[in-house]
């Protein structure tokens, strides 16, 4: 069975052709920077990746690249081979606390919950729309990123505001990226050869979220009613006093549409470094001496270094794992290594040659980071979302 899983994001969309249920990877790719001048994509086939440049200008535009690649490199001969399509949908509110088989009541629904998560359901839904047009045969299945978090207690998910607002109008902490949480968990548990695990689990990318976990189940996560909530991020600004959305409204005369555009789109280390979202490009900032970069870097870090600490004593120090995933957890060495410093008040120690060894443009991809007499072990754990979302739809479509 051929599953084409597809996982877009705010400025960027991940694809793999998987044949289940051996897992073997047929091909995948990475769309990157989509939007932005700079923007190009990646294809991996048969070991070998291949770098090309190419103006994406909006999701579907990518998708167009896409299945065009697919037969350029002679994976399929005809769309009908694939036997389904997964998608990664974000928000599903209520309504769906497991994965789906997108109809159109579907559709609807996750576009009309468009603005609990502005940078990622509409890309959503435009890659679920590009693909029913090209594929009308073939069953779409829709992998919430919230089901994962649906283990929460009320103690967790229940904000202290009027009770009404939940009962009424579901106001609650929903939490995202759980996809990729559950899929460390069961790496994790693969790994340890235990099910109970407790883990902090690091996805820092474009869009970032913790969850911690314990005995394999979310009991918290950093993103909350919305994505833009937690640690700041590329374009996102994270955890604010809500009291600021009032008055910056009072006295520049924005609207509400305005502000939220402007935390959900002009914030997070766009708004620090004062031009740059991408690390990457941070990271080119900080070593040329651009003290705005810096800054915007040094926030980055601590925010995320309060919520591991969080994280521990919720946990009450019986952590199994610390891990680190996603674009920047896996790649950025320094990174990894200025979090880890930064914990040495827990006994965390890093284990600074091995951390240098792991990347993914590097020979090796995976492995534990931390030294020997750290008080947890630390890993960098490549996300797989895409096999996760794979395996929902073989699942969902065999039935």
């Amino acid at each position: 069975m051929k599953i084409l899983s597809v996982n877009a994001g705010s400025s960027s969309l991940k694809f793999n052709l998987i044949s289940l249920p051996e897992e073997k990877e047929l091909i995948s790719g990475y769309f990157e920077k989509i939007g932005l001048e700079d923007s190009f994509y990646s294809i991996k086939i048969n070991g070998e990746k291949e770098k090309k440049i190419a103006s994406v200008k909006d999701h579907s535009e990518a998708i167009k690249y896409l299945i065009q690649e697919l037969y350029d490199n002679k994976v399929i001969n005809s769309l009908e081979e694939i036997d389904g399509v997964g998608h990664r949908l974000v928000h599903g509110g209520d309504k769906y606390n497991k994965s789906v088989i997108i109809d159109d009541d579907v559709i609807k629904t996750v576009s009309d919950l468009s603005s609990l998560a502005p940078l990622h359901n509409p890309a959503n839904i435009v890659g679920v729309k590009a693909f029913k047009e090209a594929m009308p045969n073939t069953p779409m299945v829709g992998v919430f990123d919230t089901a994962f978090h649906q283990t929460m207690e009320e103690k967790e998910f229940l904000y202290p505001v009027p009770k009404e607002w939940y009962q009424k109008y579901s106001v609650r902490k929903y939490g995202f990226h759980g996809t990729s949480h559950r899929y460390i968990t069961l790496k994790v548990q693969e790994m340890l050869g235990k099910e109970n695990v407790n883990i902090i689990s690091c996805h820092i990318g474009s869009g970032g979220s913790l969850c911690c976990i314990k005995n394999g189940k979310s009991i918290d996560t950093t993103m909350g009613f919305s994505p833009n909530a937690g640690i700041m991020m590329g374009t996102r600004c994270g955890d604010i006093d809500y009291s600021l959305i009032p008055y910056v409204m009072e006295k520049s005369g924005m609207t509400i549409k305005e502000v939220d555009n402007a935390l959900n789109k002009q914030s997070g280390l766009l708004a620090m470094s004062e031009k740059y979202s991408d690390h990457r490009d941070i990271e080119e900032g900080m070593a040329k001496g651009d003290a705005a970069c810096a800054l915007a870097n040094d926030m980055y870090i601590d925010r995320i270094v309060s919520y591991i600490a969080r994280y521990y004593v919720k946990l009450e120090g019986k952590v199994d794992a610390l891990v680190f995933t996603a674009g920047l957890g896996e790649n950025a060495r320094e990174f990894r290594e200025a979090i880890i410093s930064k914990l040495a008040c827990l006994n965390i120690v890093l284990d600074k040659e091995e951390n240098s060894k792991i990347a993914s443009y590097l020979d090796k991809h995976e492995g534990k980071i931390s030294a020997s007499n750290s008080s947890v072990p630390v890993y960098v754990i490549p996300t797989n979302e895409e096999l996760m979302i794979a395996l929902d739809t073989m699942e969902l479509i065999s039935k």
